[in-house]
């Protein structure tokens, strides 16, 4: 299957590798990846801040940037999300209203595309140690995205997966929300890592980087014995029995 790979701007940024590993992924499940070099951002940030005007014309170019015709997979649920269900409110009576209608049934986040469509969830990944899987927000109540990673996850030969406490609660990045409540937030981060530690955890695995990020910079600066890794890492790592 010929597939239109969407890299956020978060992720190009600052997460090259994830971004190598989930072209590794795909192809390795038998896809056909397309880049387009010309994109950018979804506009969420944007959007999430209130500025609607600038965010529809950064949508508008996402939507010049991908075939209506084709699947388009992203390694995060946020965008994903945003496209999905806030293009709606951005485009509804325009010009661009059907391009985007199709569009947003045809985009779909890394671990619904491979179970759901491909239902492909072996890789021949390893990788040892107790891990938790942190639902974003995004993911679970935008994507309803819940089983899928997990099913994944379960097939890594190595990795234990264990509950997380509190598992549907925020890890407090919210854009934003961590800039203008950043106590609060930093406060919803330890929660977080604490309830992931208490579970005996060593990493926090998740389908954002944008949580990741936010969890990770309280690790560090806790120095604490764990760290964090995005699915596609999970899934790219240590190959070898397929």
């Amino acid at each position: 299957m010929k597939v239109e790979l969407f890299i956020p701007c978060f992720m190009d940024q600052l997460y090259p590798d994830t971004a190598m590993n989930t072209v590794k992924v795909l192809e390795k499940a038998g896809c056909t990846v397309v880049y387009n070099p010309a994109q950018t951002c979804c506009g969420q940030p944007a959007f999430n801040a209130g500025f609607w005007d600038d965010a529809k014309t950064v949508g508008e170019k996402f939507l010049s940037d991908f075939s209506e015709d084709s699947v388009i997979v992203a390694p995060s649920a946020s965008c994903t999300g945003m496209v999905r269900n806030y293009y709606t409110d951005l485009f509804l009576n325009t010009t661009k209203h059907n391009k985007c209608r199709n569009i947003q049934g045809n985009i779909f986040e890394l671990s619904e595309f491979l179970v759901n469509i491909l239902q492909f969830d072996y890789f021949g990944a390893e990788l040892d140690g107790r891990a938790v899987y942190h639902d974003s927000c995004s993911g679970l109540r935008e994507c309803k995205i819940k089983d899928e990673p997990r099913k994944l996850l379960e097939k890594v030969h190595g990795l234990e997966l264990v509950p997380l406490k509190d598992n549907d609660t925020c890890c407090g990045f919210g854009g934003t929300f961590a800039v203008k409540f950043d106590a609060i937030s930093t406060a919803m981060a330890q929660q977080k890592v604490n309830n992931a530690l208490e579970a005996g955890a060593e990493y926090i695995l998740s389908t954002d980087t944008s949580c990741l990020l936010h969890l990770q910079g309280y690790i560090d600066k806790q120095n604490l014995p764990i760290k964090t890794m995005h699915l596609a890492d999970v899934l790219a790592h240590g190959w070898g029995n397929v």
